[in-house]
């Protein structure tokens, strides 16, 4: 027996259902089937793993986080091709963190609490907007259970535009281009201000990491003229945990000024819930223990700007939405500027005061636009994928419309791909409607 396969022949070795070929175009493995296995990047290899599943024929389909390694168009694609499992005779069970695919995805929502590691119950299944809420707001209202103080909301940066106009912008980084093989990163002029969180929204191999990475001055671009030097604290996309000791040990090496003030040990390193793993060997932890120690490594060092790549990776839906909060509030409160990179559309609109947008082909050419609105670039972004977003009326946050719906094709013929417009309506009649002596 081969001790490795290609993709082609692992496919071909689980092949029941006679539709490689559609899976593999749709989940777009085209250009990996000679590959051995063995050596496909984090994304090729979550694609070929559900081209694995999508092509055997079972009478149930399990996904555990397939969304991860992903982009956003990735992920939506991933779902559909997860959703056109279910036939008659066959369902699908799915574990996503990604609130957004899991939106997209899913006719019920199962939701867990508990204690990690102690417990853990499992809901009767919801319809999808239902669960989703249950989860966000911490209560079970059939049960009549809290399982969580508080609830999680997303007042996103509706304002972000009119916030900026009392800023002084103070950085600026000049148009750069860095060529990589064959593919080549144009990044137009930009700037940015103090108290400023800028999202970079892109697919896979348009050169975000290549751009955080040209602003960390890491990377030197063609023109080593224009490069950049700022004081910088990156969070690299990939962690590889070499330090021989405890998270503690670790974390007064590195960050000890932060870590024994008591300000950044309320806003950061208990919210991100560091004392449960602080006593234990780094190398021994989790993916999801090593990214909060990661952001908070990041976040502790003095620098002008912090530059997080997909902090939400390994983490979970609420340390997700906990992630975003501490990051928002430290760069408010501390005022500095983040650059961040992030897959999770919903982390990506509740941390973004302003979006940059790379566009082109990937692994060929991309251009990165200046830093925009949040409006603006969304519907640029969510253009160029053919997806649109409305809103939640009761916590604001984004929902993916089903493909063709008739909230998809009504967004699409209005230029509306990004509905922000809707949570301030929304928002201003819950206001009215919850007014002393107003009527429901």
């Amino acid at each position: 027996m081969k001790a490795s396969a290609t993709v082609s022949e692992m496919l071909d070795s689980k092949l029941e259902m006679g539709n490689k070929d559609e899976i593999v175009n749709v989940l777009e493995l085209n250009e990996v089937l000679d590959r051995d296995i063995s050596v496909l990047s984090g994304g090729e290899l979550q694609r070929f793993a559900i081209a694995m599943s999508c092509v055997q024929n079972a009478d149930v389909y399990m996904f555990d986080e397939p969304s991860s390694y992903l982009d956003i168009r990735q992920r939506l694609t991933a779902a559909r091709t997860i959703r056109s499992l279910v036939r008659a005779q066959s369902y699908v069970i799915a574990v996503e963190h990604d609130l957004s695919v899991l939106d997209y995805l899913s006719d019920f929502i199962c939701c867990l609490y508990g204690k990690p590691g102690v417990y853990g119950v499992v809901t009767m299944p919801y319809s999808v907007r239902e669960g989703i809420n249950i989860f966000l707001d911490g209560f079970i209202p059939t049960e009549n259970l809290r399982f969580r103080d508080d609830a999680l909301t997303f007042k996103m940066s509706e304002t972000a535009d009119e916030v900026l106009l009392d800023r002084t912008r103070r950085f600026q980084y000049p148009k750069m281009s860095k060529t990589l093989g064959n593919f080549k990163l144009d990044v137009q002029s930009g700037n940015f201000t103090n108290s400023e969180i800028i999202v970079i929204l892109g697919e896979n191999g348009t050169g975000k990491t290549t751009f955080v990475r040209m602003l960390a001055g890491a990377l030197e671009p063609d023109d080593a003229k224009t490069s950049v030097k700022y004081n910088v604290s990156l969070k690299p996309q990939k962690i590889a945990p070499k330090f021989p000791g405890t998270v503690r040990m670790l974390l007064l090496k590195q960050i000890k000024a932060a870590f024994m003030h008591p300000q950044f040990n309320t806003d950061v390193v208990k919210p991100m819930n560091i004392e449960n793993v602080i006593d234990q060997e780094v190398q021994t932890l989790s993916g999801g223990e090593l990214q909060r120690v990661a952001i908070v490594l990041a976040l502790g060092k003095p620098a002008d700007i912090y530059l997080l790549d997909e902090p939400s990776s390994f983490l979970d839906s609420e340390q997700r939405i906990t992630a975003s909060k501490v990051v928002k509030r430290y760069i408010l409160h501390s005022k500095k500027t983040a650059f961040v990179i992030e897959h999770d559309f919903i982390m990506a609109t509740y941390l973004a005061d302003r979006v940059v947008v790379l566009e082109g082909q990937p692994a060929i050419h991309a251009t990165a636009t200046p830093p925009q609105s949040l409006l603006t670039g969304m519907n640029q972004f969510l253009a160029s994928l053919e997806i649109t977003f409305r809103r939640d009326p009761t916590n604001f946050r984004p929902r993916v419309n089903k493909f063709d719906s008739i909230k998809d094709r009504e967004q699409k013929s209005s230029g509306s791909y990004f509905f922000l417009e809707d949570a301030a309506e929304d928002q201003s009649r819950s206001t009215k409607t919850s007014a002393p002596g107003s009527k429901k």
